[in-house]
């Protein structure tokens, strides 16, 4: 009986042992094929961002295939560069950005060698128009398929969908000022654009009322104010002559100068 437990164990021992170096050798080659994949990837946006063609067309494949929920559907390499060169325009640049904390990379095998991946996410689009800063434009989900051709990975399929406005994160700071300051900024201005603009005090911050509709405003100095879900500025010049001036700005260029009646 003892020498059959022995065996027995000694039997598991060797299973285990040719099992579990095969599992290990699997975990790592796949763990591999993510980093390359990833680097892959992250270097077709380098390109992108840059518009080198040679870097997006070297990795695209001959028929890949796009699909867009606002572009429409375009197929092949020539018609994809063609699409690609159209976004590194005279008059803006664009650049994408994929939100680390939402990518995942889905590895596809056939039995046990692996052929393709999935990388999938939310990725940002950020416009810079001529002599104008940059801002975030929009957001949408994305889905990538690489396939390993040749011992090359090249990108076979692209799905991006769901766009729309990114969320706005202010990174400017409130500060709190007294009533009495908040109050020299009350009243009636007239702009070209914007037509009437009532200013008020509403508690720690300003109200500012344009055609019926209300917004508030935050101090970030004494006479610069800020919106906290768009990139909106309001500065309030010194007074000349009793008056003032409400200077809007919108991603730092200026949308509105008004007059204090």
């Amino acid at each position: 009986m003892k020498d059959q437990t022995y065996v027995f164990k000694t039997f598991q021992f060797i299973i285990v042992s040719l099992i579990f170096p095969t599992t290990l050798v699997a975990q790592s080659n796949e763990d591999a094929a993510r980093k390359i994949v990833k680097l892959t990837d992250s270097t077709f946006w380098a390109g992108y961002n840059t518009c080198n063609y040679e870097i997006q067309g070297s990795l695209i494949a001959e028929d890949i295939e796009l699909y867009h929920d606002k572009g429409g559907i375009t197929l092949g390499k020539a018609a994809m560069m063609e699409s690609l060169k159209g976004l590194c325009g005279a008059d803006f640049r664009l650049r994408r950005v994929g939100l680390d904390s939402t990518i995942r990379i889905h590895l596809l095998k056939a039995k046990d060698t692996i052929y393709g991946a999935v990388i999938s996410g939310t990725h940002q689009f950020y416009l810079t128009p001529t002599g104008k800063p940059e801002r975030l434009d929009g957001q949408a989900l994305f889905d990538n398929l690489w396939l390993l051709k040749g011992g090359q990975w090249k990108l076979a399929r692209v799905f991006s969908y769901d766009h729309g406005p990114a969320k706005y994160i202010s990174k400017r700071k409130e500060i709190k000022l007294p009533k009495e300051v908040l109050q020299r900024y009350t009243g009636t201005y007239i702009g070209k654009q914007t037509g009437k603009m009532v200013v008020s005090v509403d508690g720690d911050h300003l109200l500012l009322l344009i055609g019926g509709n209300p917004y508030l405003i935050y101090p970030e100095s004494e006479r610069l104010y800020f919106a906290k879900d768009r990139d909106l500025t309001f500065e309030f010049s010194p007074q000349t002559a009793g008056k003032r001036k409400l200077i809007v700005r919108e991603f730092n260029a200026l949308v509105e100068e008004a007059l204090q009646q």
